[in-house]
């Protein structure tokens, strides 16, 4: 119980960065939204870029994250040389990137359909670059046992971004209407995307100086049979990780080569939003994989350690499915994060969440094939539920919209997560408690339909009846899994 409670202090410290700091940027959607209008399609550019962003971001960290935990791990390991050898890898990757994308910068927009605007792939270039770097440096944070520094510069990178979007959208536009001899020259109202990623390329560029003290530790090494062994562990990984972020963003890349250009951009942008409305989960995972990553590598040899695998299991999907009932039962004030311009998009967000859902249940499903370095595994599982996915939206995309992209999202996660959990049982069984992590399904799915079925035209009254219903799964979380009387400051009220 005592490692569970560590796991649980450090998911809840590196969710104070992950949560808090996601709520925070909760507060650009609709700053973005008001200031971006669906039918401008501007969001839609912000969406598509970031999918870029994402999918380069899997290419360059080329599963060295994962990577430097387990050789850092390992009996007698070097850390620090495992260390060295991470970020130089990583360092080398984003050089002979950044190279070619400045070489060739205007083919490289005009493919992206960018050739107006190739200030928006440079300026994002750098920015990727920047945070694979980071990727291996926060990794050693985090394998320092270090949370409160990753916290605080996670809060702190999402604090300067608010900051600055404040006043790019807000005082600048004032300015523009009130005092437009103040920002003549240098303010541009139809180009609000190049402030977006203006901001992001100056706030993880000043982050990165925070890590100079980590940097510093950076000692240039040529053990090859290191390198090898390293990369033979990462390039599954990194085929995972792929998969795993075409999964994602794969919709989102290809949307407007599926549509015509008239839908691309305007549908993009809603699908782009509201699809934000969901990432509640999204944050509940990242948090959770901070902590359970590091944890699981550093309890592999304890006897006990797939007891505790399977009780990490039960409470992760017990909570998330909480969170997911939450933002369903709620979404009426939910929406408002969003312009009612976006809100047709809305009926997605249940699929959204339980993607990700399945999502979460695959990353913690995935530790056998990882301790294993039977990495391999991982991108059959994720790249077969890749193809059901691109399957989907190339099929059902251009007639049915982004409803078909929800829709694929789903499946494709599901039938990973289903792959994931037959060959992991056959291949290194952990005795799940499938009967108690089905009866929290249930629970949620009675509750959640009674929700959809009575019709209660009232908002308030909705929302009344919602919480009675969300008490109803916190009442039997209370009970069944949640040990009031071993919780520090609680316990003191059984005293």
């Amino acid at each position: 119980m005592a490692k569970l409670q560590t796991l649980l202090k450090d998911t809840v410290i590196y969710g104070l960065s992950s949560i808090v700091g996601r709520f925070l940027n909760y507060l650009l959607v609709p700053l973005y939204t008001y200031s971006m209008t669906a039918e401008s399609g501007n969001y839609g550019i912000v969406t598509n870029v970031y999918s870029w962003v994402a999918l380069l971001l899997a290419l360059l960290t080329f599963g060295f994250e994962t990577t430097f935990f387990k050789f850092a791990n390992n009996s007698g390991a070097n850390a620090q040389k495992v260390f060295s050898m991470s970020l130089q890898v990583i360092g080398a990757l984003c050089a002979l990137f950044l190279l070619a994308i400045f070489t060739n910068i205007d083919s490289i927009a005009s493919a992206l359909d960018y050739s107006d605007h190739p200030e928006f792939v440079t300026m994002m270039a750098v920015v990727v670059s920047l945070d694979a770097i980071q990727a291996i440096l926060f990794g050693y944070i985090r394998y320092s046992k270090r949370p409160w520094k990753f916290a605080c510069l996670k809060l702190l990178f999402i604090t300067m971004s608010i900051a600055m979007n404040l006043v790019a959208f807000l005082l600048l536009p004032w300015l523009n209407k009130e005092h437009p001899h103040l920002v003549q020259g240098y303010y541009d109202p139809n180009n609000q995307a190049y402030y977006i990623f203006l901001i992001n390329l100056i706030c993880t560029s000043s982050i990165t100086l925070f890590f100079i003290p980590e940097l510093k530790l950076y000692r240039p090494t040529a053990d090859v049979r290191m390198l090898r062994s390293m990369l033979s562990y990462s390039w599954p990984l990194l085929l995972l990780s792929l998969a795993g972020i075409l999964n994602l963003h794969a919709d989102k890349i290809i949307y407007k080569w599926l549509v015509p250009e008239e839908r691309g951009d305007v549908e993009l942008a809603i699908y782009g939003a509201v699809v934000k409305v969901a990432a509640i989960m999204a944050m509940i995972m990242q948090a959770f994989r901070y902590a359970y990553e590091p944890f699981v590598f550093g309890n592999s040899n304890q006897k006990e350690s797939k007891e505790l695998y399977a009780k990490a299991m039960k409470y992760f999907i017990a909570v998330a499915i909480m969170a997911f009932l939450a933002v369903v039962f709620y979404m009426d004030i939910l929406r408002h994060l969003i312009a009612p311009g976006y809100w047709e998009g809305l009926k997605v967000v249940p699929f959204v969440m339980m993607a990700e859902i399945f999502m979460g249940i695959s990353f913690n499903l995935s530790f056998w094939y990882k301790l294993n370095s039977e990495t391999w595994w991982g991108a059959i599982f994720s790249f077969s539920g890749c193809a059901i996915i691109f399957a989907i939206n190339i099929i059902f995309v251009p007639q049915y919209g982004y409803m078909a992209c929800a829709i694929a999202s789903f499946a494709g996660y599901f039938v990973a997560m289903l792959l994931s959990y037959i060959v992991g049982q056959r291949r290194n069984p952990i005795c799940y408690n499938l009967k108690e992590i089905g009866t929290y399904v249930l629970l949620a799915a009675l509750l959640y339909g009674i929700s959809y079925i009575i019709p209660i035209e009232n908002t308030w009254g909705k929302i009344a009846f919602n919480t009675l219903l969300m008490i109803v799964y916190l009442a039997y979380f209370i009970k069944k899994d949640l040990p009031l009387k071993q919780i520090p400051f609680v316990n003191r009220f059984f005293k």
